[in-house]
Parts: C-alpha cells; structure tokens; sequence
C-alpha cells in the first residue's frame, strides 16, 4: 500500500464538493515531485497530487498585491525545503488533531475555495464590476496561494517557523476560522461579488 510521505493513506479520503472532486488528484506517491513532466500540457495540474501543487505553491507563493514585497527567506525554490516543510506541517496537524492530515488538507481547500469574483467589465467609457463564477481549477489555485501567503506573512519576522504557521492556516481555513487568509479573503471576494450582482 503506497502512502504520501511513506506516512499516511489516501484511501477514504473525501472530497465533499463536487466541482472540485473531479480536479483534487489524491492518488497515492511516496514521494510527490513528477518535476514538471506536462507542464506543457493544458490542465495537466489536475493530474499532478494535491500535496505536490502544495509544495509548488510554496516555492513560488506569488505576491500580495502589487506590492511585490518579500514574504519569507524560505521562498527560494529549493524543493526538498518545500517537502520537508509540508511533511513537518502534516506530523503537526496530525499530532493537533489526531486525524488523517490529508483529509484535513482537502476540506481546508475546499472551505478556502471562493465560488464567485469580481471581473472589470468596460461599457461606453465606464467601468463596471460584474460578479463572474470561478473555474474549480482557479478554486483551488487561489485557495492554496493565499494559504501559504497567509503562511508565509505570519512567519516572516517573528520566532514561529513557517511549519508551525503553514499547519496553523490549514487548521484555521478546516475549521472555517476567520483568522484564516483563505477563508477572510474567500469572504471578502464573495461579499464584493453579491454586491456587483
């Protein structure tokens, strides 16, 4: 039986929203790095394990805004540092909640995924905010982008390691905690885009 990290099974893990099951890949690898193999293919990050577009994401965690600022000394796409920073994220959740951090993992996924956002839509020389549905695999991107820099930013300049915070966003965004980055900005998206309706 193959297990992600050689630690913990896929198998009876649950993805409860259905737009986002067909696009969560949670086939089992002991070691979640295919390098890039169809990065030329189109959508072929569905096909790649959830774990491993979690490690992506934390070599290039993208910026906040326009602002470009440095988030963390650790974003210096050196994959192993990645990989042992999700798997020391993974013991703690799993030590904090004595469940399969996995499934922890994906519900914290699909409560950060925001389902609606605001696109600018120019009409005679205005412009307008209209509320536009999001693609599941736009969903999931975003979700992991402002968990791991909501991650990033609570440790940056303080004593707490990057684990430690990265295990904090995923708890925060499983239990639908406001303190969470992924679920204050889904619910901040969400409110602009009834507003544009």
């Amino acid at each position: 039986m193959i297990k992600i990290f050689n630690r913990w099974e896929t198998e009876g893990i649950k993805v409860e929203d259905v737009g986002l099951k067909r696009y969560i890949n949670l086939r089992p690898v002991i070691v979640p790095k295919t390098s890039g193999r169809n990065i030329k293919v189109q959508f072929a990050k569905t096909k790649k394990p959830i774990v491993e577009r979690l490690i992506t994401r934390l070599m290039v965690p993208g910026h906040k805004s326009k602002k470009h600022r440095i988030s963390s000394g650790h974003c210096c796409g050196k994959a192993t540092n990645a990989y042992k920073i999700v798997e020391k994220a993974f013991m703690i959740i799993e030590q904090k909640t004595k469940a399969n951090p996995l499934q922890v993992f994906v519900t914290a996924i699909e409560n950060g995924a925001p389902r609606e956002e605001i696109n600018t839509i120019e009409y005679g020389g205005a412009r307008y905010p209209q509320a536009v549905e999001m693609s599941p695999v736009r969903r999931i991107d975003f979700s992991l982008r402002i968990m791991t820099q909501g991650a990033y930013q609570k440790a940056f300049k303080s004593k707490r390691k990057i684990e430690e915070t990265l295990a904090d966003e995923i708890m925060l965004a499983y239990n639908l905690d406001q303190k969470s980055s992924a679920i204050s900005k889904k619910l901040e998206l969400e409110r602009q885009a009834d507003s544009a309706r």
